[in-house]
């Protein structure tokens, strides 16, 4: 068996102070060769995270805080999409900073601006999933564009747990994004809506 050489370290701008820190519930997924967010081929290995809020290229030091251990990760990709959640974490992070023992821990995210990431309002969307049956998901889809009209982007596309709808409204700021997520009535167990950063 080859065994693969340690992830390659990801490093914190020098001199660089969080323009963020949360604190949260993160977990770990995926295994590798589907697409990230960024575009980028995902790699289970690399110290990568997805985040629903953060900027895409976004540098990030992740404390489990149940052992103090920490991980530098790079935000490439999009989620969790888990009610309370807020950070998912590659294999190769986890194993890292020993989220991978717990599968799901307390942590805290320092969040860091690098060289390719300029922080801004952002553009943002509602994701609402995961349906079960992608008739319901449809069903959604025509209600959303018969309330917010053609000046809205509207698609449904399949996931790893289901079917799902993502709305663009025609301002895609944070603040009618949470509204508008805010008014989802979905009564499939299961389905949430969920406000994310698309960039």
């Amino acid at each position: 068996m080859v065994r693969r050489p340690p992830p390659a370290p990801v490093e914190i701008p020098r001199n660089e102070k969080p323009f963020s820190t949360e604190v949260g519930v993160a977990s770990w997924y995926g295994t590798s060769g589907r697409r990230a967010a960024n575009g980028e081929a995902y790699d289970q290995d690399a110290l990568t995270a997805a985040s629903r809020t953060l900027p895409l290229g976004t540098i990030a030091r992740v404390t489990n805080l149940a052992t103090g251990q920490a991980v530098v990760v790079r935000i490439t990709d999009r989620g969790p999409f888990v009610p309370g959640r807020i950070l998912d974490l590659s294999l190769g992070a986890a194993k890292a900073n020993g989220l991978y023992r717990f599968g799901v821990t307390k942590v805290r995210v320092e969040a860091f601006q690098s060289a390719d990431v300029v922080l801004g309002p952002g553009r943002w969307c509602v994701q609402v999933g995961a349906f079960a049956d992608p008739n319901d998901a449809t069903q959604l889809k025509n209600d959303f564009l018969r309330r917010y009209g053609p000046t809205a982007k509207v698609i449904t596309f399949k996931g790893d747990t289901g079917s799902w709808v993502r709305l663009t409204l025609a301002v895609p700021d944070r603040d009618k994004s949470e509204e508008a997520a805010s008014q989802v009535r979905i009564p499939d167990p299961g389905v949430e809506a969920y406000v994310t950063r698309t960039n």
